[in-house]
């Protein structure tokens, strides 16, 4: 029976209680989230024999969340992704944002980025469906304006995790949101997604230097390891990506009004599949290639590779690249997005 289960998920270093929410469909799906960085902290679903599994690397409770960087299931903004030296200049005023990636990177939003804040929660009648708010100050992480964001998760009837980004600002600012899940659909500690078969609907990349942010013009995928516009498993051509695969992958589709077929990811051990559709104009492909021993839930430790990312999202170091689709955010303006996991068997 579909419905959604309040709780406790301990409390920050601080001493603030965090909230636990439990939702679940008609047919058992569950997905956990936290307050705590508006976070996705288990996502049981069936495989084809019909058992449950979490699919989802993350941890036991919040001190997890709050200790460590992976950025398990978590929102990452202000903005996600890389901004090249930290520079950021809206309408010739220059900001100098953190550099939390050395030495010149700045990422997923900074040190206290949104995955590290307390969100408030507030669940919604319909479907299992809980909305998060926060608003992030003027001025914090040295980003200009007041911003006020919130995210739902919706746990639908056909086992989907559909997710909705909002957000206002009263300055000029830039937003660029998403899910940092880390998904393995034969479950959380299973060992690697090597096996895993993978397409994306791209046909090319924003390639990057070493540090992952933009060179040059579009990159096509073509003839090379990155090309998953086919079926390929994820290790059949990991070794020879330096690093592992951690892309930006240029969606056919574009932006574009409601979500759209994005990527599609399927387990031949279980039988699980997940498709991922969204409104955003890129995904970031990332094959968990810092994950090397760390521990997580349900004594399970994560090794290279346990798990990969589609960060559904704008383009890494967009501020400073005016060509590509632009993440400014005026006041009297809505940011929107939308993304859906969706989860089934074949």
């Amino acid at each position: 029976m579909s419905g959604i289960e309040r709780g406790t998920f301990g409390t920050t270093a601080d001493g603030s209680p965090v909230e636990r929410f439990t939702l679940t469909n008609g047919d058992g799906t569950r997905l956990v989230l936290s307050a705590f960085g508006a976070t996705a902290v288990q996502l049981w679903t069936r495989d084809r024999r019909g058992e449950l599994a979490d699919v989802v690397l993350g941890y036991d409770e919040v001190a997890g969340y709050e200790a460590n960087a992976p950025y398990f299931g978590c929102t990452v903004g202000r903005v996600a992704n890389r901004i090249s030296g930290g520079h950021l200049e809206i309408e010739g005023e220059v900001y100098q944002l953190a550099l939390n990636e050395p030495p010149s990177l700045h990422l997923h939003g900074g040190a206290v980025g949104f995955d590290k804040r307390l969100w408030r929660a507030e669940p919604l009648s319909g479907q299992p469906s809980v909305r998060f708010t926060y608003i992030s100050p003027d001025g914090e992480e040295n980003y200009p304006g007041e911003v006020a964001t919130s995210v739902t998760y919706t746990l639908t009837e056909a086992g989907g995790v559909l997710i909705e980004y909002e957000a206002t600002t009263d300055r000029v600012t830039v937003v660029n949101l998403t899910n940092h899940s880390y998904f393995n659909l034969s479950g959380h500690g299973a060992g690697t997604v090597r096996g895993h078969e993978l397409i994306i609907h791209a046909n090319a990349i924003t390639e990057g230097d070493a540090d992952g942010v933009p060179t040059g013009p579009l990159a096509p995928v073509a003839d090379t390891p990155l090309d998953f516009r086919d079926w390929h498993t994820v290790g059949e051509r990991l070794d020879q990506v330096e690093g592992g695969y951690d892309h930006n992958y240029v969606l056919d589709h574009g932006q574009c009004d409601e979500p759209r077929p994005s990527a599609e990811v399927r387990d031949p051990a279980s039988g699980r599949r997940l498709e991922v559709f969204t409104t955003e104009p890129g995904v970031q492909l990332y094959t968990g290639n810092f994950l090397d021993g760390v521990p997580g839930k349900d004594g399970a430790v994560y090794q290279q590779h346990g798990g990969l990312c589609l960060e559904t999202q704008h383009f890494p170091d967009s501020p400073n690249r005016p060509e590509f689709p632009s993440i400014l955010l005026r006041p009297g303006e809505v940011y929107r997005q939308t993304t859906e996991y969706r989860l089934s068997t074949y």
